[in-house]
């Protein structure tokens, strides 16, 4: 091979070589961007694919009912519409029909009554890459009339379909256990969030091929998926109950002038809520309706009966005296001596009744809510024990109830619990509560000693499906069946001799305790003065309970907050309203419980009016009139100023003889009266007052019914719970 030839074959391999490297480098670069494009940005583009060849929209699924036990709504959906854009096929027609995109948005403007800058600006939204976007919601529900409006313009890239609208028929009745929901339609509070899987269902789907100007392929079926209905939740409330219970938390918000009423109604076998009231309140239909700020927001969707905690006063005594039955530290005969105060370390605890109850027995210190005697039983049960009943009746932990937000309370620990702590604790300070975690403690006392956990849903049902029934009572022992019967006869003594005699009803047996409770200053953790909150738990028929009520009165401001003044009223009247819907049977007449629910009422003076005056005055306070005599000025009458008797009890008047009304009255009780409310009265039937301490009358010098003439001084001891 010549010299020529070798060079020039040389320079050709040269070539080959740097030709087969430049198509393997080439080749290489081809593989690694397929890999690329297949694997590493293979699920992103098949994802971008998609979204240009196709159009799709999610429709809603109408929200499950909320029922009372009995299948009374209490908040349904109603059929309402909504307004989807296809935004790839509304520019598709935009294109195709040489109509602009605001003019879309001025005919839907029209149609809608909505503002056509802000329907344009839904229109040509981006995503955050810039990118236009494939579909939006343009509005949600909208009445039939707006929707066929929609429909009527003929594009097919607006959809219409249905929608749904939570509606509550009885407007703010039992809104802090139901809630409330956002835009959407998911759960923001009570029932609506903790049963927001079960109420919401399944939203449904609807997916449409596009061509590659974003039209709808013809021949193609678009794919659609039927929205699931949500299921129906049963609650275990009682519609009927629940109004007894707003009705008289109503009430007793007006008569008191209170800043808030509470009331709770169980069934203490089950634990099932017959009804819970907040008052305020809120309208769930309109929800924001009535707050300027989140704050206030806040405020008014809280849910007092499980949120907030709170003092309980004398109520916690219960605790206190079946912890110290269950260990055997005091029996029914064993005495306690009330001197009326005690001196621990530097302090000195006052009982309600300052002179002192003198020597009562067990039964008599819970009748009497004597603070001494309940000091007295603190130091036999010492902290540690103490405090291992207040866990075992559940304090200072959530119960579980089924409503968002449940407040544990405050328990002090053991080792920080001082002596004053100790005697405070026993009868009902330091320690906090929320209403629906200590009324499921007196419903342990209730259920013979088996504590059961609260609960408001009673069963889900579905179209076709398992009823789902609520199963978590995690029922336990803590006290026995024995002491629990015992202390409830103490418990009816109470109601029928006690500071909750306002509550009895002849014929029915009710057992329960009264408690006034001085509120702490969250700031600084010294008591508020002035500020209470009265409260009462209750149980019926005592041998045998088969309904249990919770009642707190915050900040009354009437002139009185004793419990057994202001409480009892409220629960005498919704006991009565239940046991009549229940149609629960007393065991004296109708005669004799009819009387005894009239309301008692202080004979006015009318001595020395005329007789159209005096039989007005009489008629106003709900007394029926007798008048003997032909003279025109009202000389005597009997029973005289200041007896105290029933509504409808007839007063007879005298015109004849000589004048009397400058002599004689009757003292009345003013057992829980303020200073003002005492001094009114007594004024008004010409008696005069002296005070002694601050607060509302524990003991007046001289005794109820006690004749005595006009210008008598009443000496009158003021504490600050008198009687609990």
């Amino acid at each position: 091979m010549s010299k020529g030839n070798y060079r020039d074959e040389v320079v050709v391999r040269k070539r080959m070589t740097i030709v087969l490297l430049g198509l393997f480098l080439l080749l290489f670069v081809l593989v690694f961007r397929l890999f690329y494009l297949m694997i590493i940005k293979g699920g992103f583009l098949s994802y971008k694919a998609k979204e240009q060849w196709t159009s799709e929209v999610k429709l809603s699924a109408k929200r499950g009912r909320i029922l009372d036990r009995n299948g009374n709504e209490f908040a349904v959906s109603a059929n309402v519409y909504r307004v989807d854009l296809d935004l790839n096929g509304l520019r598709q027609y935009s294109n195709t029909k040489g109509i602009t995109l605001e003019e879309i948005s001025d005919k839907l403007s029209v149609a809608l009554s909505m503002e056509k800058d802000k329907i344009l600006g839904i229109i040509t939204k981006t995503l955050p890459s810039g990118e236009p976007m494939g579909s939006a919601n343009l509005v949600r529900r909208i009445e039939k009339a707006e929707a066929d409006k929609v429909t009527a313009l003929g594009i097919k890239s607006i959809m219409v379909s249905p929608d749904t609208k939570r509606y509550y028929p009885n407007n703010n009745l039992l809104s802090h256990v139901l809630g409330t929901t956002n835009v959407d339609g998911e759960g923001l509070t009570g029932v609506e969030l903790t049963y927001n899987k079960y109420l919401a269902g399944v939203p449904g789907m609807r997916i449409t091929e596009l061509d590659r100007n974003s039209g709808e392929l013809p021949n193609i079926i678009s794919e659609y998926t039927d929205p699931i209905q949500g299921k129906d939740v049963y609650l275990t409330i009682d519609e009927k109950i629940q109004y007894f219970a707003d009705k008289a938390a109503e009430q007793a918000m007006k008569d008191n002038k209170a800043k808030a009423v509470t009331i709770v109604v169980t069934n203490p076998k089950t634990g099932e809520l017959y009804a819970l009231v907040n008052k305020p309140d809120f309208n769930p239909n309109n929800p924001r309706e009535g707050a300027e700020n989140s704050d206030e927001l806040q405020r008014m969707w809280r849910n007092r009966a499980v949120n907030d905690t709170y003092e309980p006063g004398s109520i916690f005594k219960v605790i206190t005296a079946i912890a110290a039955m269950e260990e055997g530290l005091v029996g029914e005969n064993d005495t306690f001596n009330c001197g009326g105060s005690i001196q621990i370390g530097n302090r000195t605890i006052h009982c309600w009744k300052r002179t002192g109850h003198g020597p009562q027995n067990f039964a008599d210190i819970i009748k009497n809510s004597c603070n001494m005697g309940f000091v007295e039983l603190g130091r036999r049960l010492k902290a540690e024990t103490l405090n291992k009943y207040i866990d075992k009746f559940g304090l200072g932990k959530v119960t579980g109830i089924d409503l968002p937000g449940e407040a544990k309370g405050i328990v002090k620990k053991t080792d920080k619990i001082s002596e004053i702590d100790l005697a405070t604790i026993a009868f009902g300070q330091t320690n906090t509560v929320n209403p629906v975690q200590f009324l499921a403690a007196f419903n342990a006392i209730a259920n013979n000693g088996v504590w059961i956990r609260p609960h408001v849903m009673k069963e889900i049902k579905g179209a076709g499906e398992e009823v789902i029934k609520y199963d978590d009572y995690d029922s336990k022992r803590i006290v026995s069946e024995e002491n629990t019967k015992t202390l409830r006869t103490y418990l009816e003594r109470v109601v029928t001799e006690g500071s909750g005699k306002g509550t009895f009803i002849d014929g029915y047996h009710i057992a329960g305790k009264t408690g006034t409770a001085q509120k702490v200053n969250p700031q600084n953790g010294t008591y508020e003065a002035g500020k209470y909150v009265a409260s009462f738990v209750g149980m019926a028929p005592a041998d045998d309970p088969k309904l249990s009520i919770f009642i707190a009165i915050d900040e009354p401001s009437d002139g009185a907050y004793y419990a057994g003044v202001i409480a009892t009223p409220v629960a005498k009247q919704l006991f009565n309203d239940i046991f009549n819907y229940l149609e629960f049977k007393g065991d004296a007449s109708e005669e004799n419980i009819a009387k005894s629910l009239l309301k008692d009422v202080i004979v006015p003076e009318v001595r020395g009016m005329n007789k159209t005056q005096a039989t007005k005055a009489l008629k106003d306070a709900k007394l029926e009139v007798e008048i003997q005599g032909n003279g025109s000025v009202i000389n005597d009458m009997n029973p005289k100023p200041g007896y105290t008797v029933k509504e409808g009890t007839k007063i007879i008047l005298y015109t004849d003889g000589s004048a009397n009304y400058n002599k004689e009255v009757m003292v009345p009780n003013l057992g829980g009266m303020s200073k003002e409310k005492a001094t009114e009265l007594l004024n008004s039937l010409g008696l005069k007052a002296s005070f002694e301490g601050e607060g509302i009358t524990s003991q007046q010098s001289i005794e109820p019914k006690t004749i005595v003439n006009k210008g008598t001084i009443i000496n009158i001891i003021l504490s600050p719970n008198a009687g609990d």
